[in-house]
């Protein structure tokens, strides 16, 4: 098979137009069989509580875990790094399906929700905003709903969205602490949904600079640069948009795992990932209208060059008339062996000139 070679092997293609960032989003085959690797370190942090109760505690392993289930009080299991046994560990202790660990595992996922021999499955992805590179960036967060328990699974075990969980769980008298499972749940993917406005707050000050930047001075550059954060917008969209179905579904679910009055606080969560969703969808159109707004740019300042070179040829065109009546090859030529001959000729070709401006002008042409 003919594969085209480069024109300048040397230069970086990926460096100078993103085409590596293009590369990453739209590479997703679900039907590949996963790749993930195992996590070097694995990270277990177990917050056991009550209203009147709470039990803090990490470990380096998933071991000893079932002695959370069914213990009379709300567990939430967060595992920070995936390990293919310790995942299947914890399904074992659990009664999680094979179906489900196999979903946990998987990369670049469809983020979806799932109702599985007595448990809520729900995957997502968390959104953050990268500061240096302008991208956003996404991990991918597992999360179990059982009877008295929540068991989350996170990929990279240096940052999430959570704290405000930890912090209210930590607090005596919260209303987290006064309520099951589910609640946890809801705030869970409530914090995670909040935290997409986040990101999406550091994308609309890119655009606003960038429209900025098209408005006082576009160039090449500006192409590029809309190009690079319609790329992220893809991105934003596609984690976005599923989201809406999964929120539905707990809302839909008739599951014994969810109370009715938890149903109201998912309605919520409802309400502002519909809104992300329009946000992300007017940005889009910020994006083609910016485009547009360049290539009206462009041809403006083409327009703007070709008014004046014809504004010069025109002005040209009398002395180009005058010097080659009088070059001709003709023995009698009037004023042409006349002593204010020259003189003349050179003051028709300034005056002429010079009225056609004038006229120019009036009318308005530049």
């Amino acid at each position: 098979m003919y594969k085209p070679t480069k024109p300048f092997p040397f230069i970086s293609l990926n460096s100078l137009f993103g085409v590596e960032r293009t590369k990453e989003i739209l590479n997703v085959n679900p039907t590949v069989p996963s790749s993930r690797e195992d996590a070097q370190e694995v990270k277990v942090t177990i917050f056991d509580y009550s209203a009147e109760f709470l039990d803090e505690s990490q470990s380096q392993s998933v071991e000893g875990c079932h002695r959370f289930n069914n213990n009379e009080h709300t567990t939430w299991i967060n595992v920070d790094g995936l390990s293919k046994k310790d995942v299947e560990s914890l399904a074992s202790q659990f009664g999680i399906h094979s179906l489900l660990v196999e979903d946990i595992l998987s990369i670049n996922q469809r983020p979806k929700m799932d109702e599985l021999e007595g448990v809520l499955f729900c995957v997502l992805n968390m959104l953050y905003f990268n500061q240096q590179n302008k991208t956003v960036e996404t991990e991918q967060i597992s999360i179990v709903l059982g009877k008295d328990f929540v068991i989350s699974f996170q990929e990279d075990p240096t940052r999430d969205v959570f704290d405000p969980v930890r912090h209210k769980l930590r607090t005596q008298g919260s209303n987290i602490r006064h309520k099951k499972a589910d609640y946890l749940l809801y705030s869970m993917i409530d914090l995670i949904v909040d935290n997409y406005f986040s990101v999406m707050e550091h994308l609309s000050d890119e655009i606003e600079f960038l429209e900025e930047e098209l408005i006082r001075r576009s160039t090449k550059r500006s192409l590029v640069k809309i190009n690079m954060v319609r790329k992220e917008l893809i991105v934003l969209k596609r984690n976005i948009a599923p989201v809406r179905d999964l929120v539905n579904g707990y809302i839909r679910s008739e599951s014994d795992l969810l109370e009715d009055r938890t149903t109201k606080y998912f309605k919520d969560v409802y309400d502002h990932i519909s809104q992300a969703q329009d946000l992300s969808e007017n940005y889009r159109d910020m994006m083609m209208s910016m485009q547009d707004l360049y290539i009206n740019n462009v041809n403006l300042r083409m327009n703007e060059v070709m008014k004046v070179m014809a504004v010069v040829t025109c002005l040209m065109a009398p002395a180009t008339v005058i010097g080659g009546i009088f070059g001709m090859n003709f023995e009698v030529i009037p004023f042409a062996h006349q002593q204010l001959g020259f003189y003349s000729t050179v003051g028709a070709m300034i005056f002429i000139p010079m009225v056609m401006l004038i006229i120019f002008k009036r009318r308005g042409w530049f």
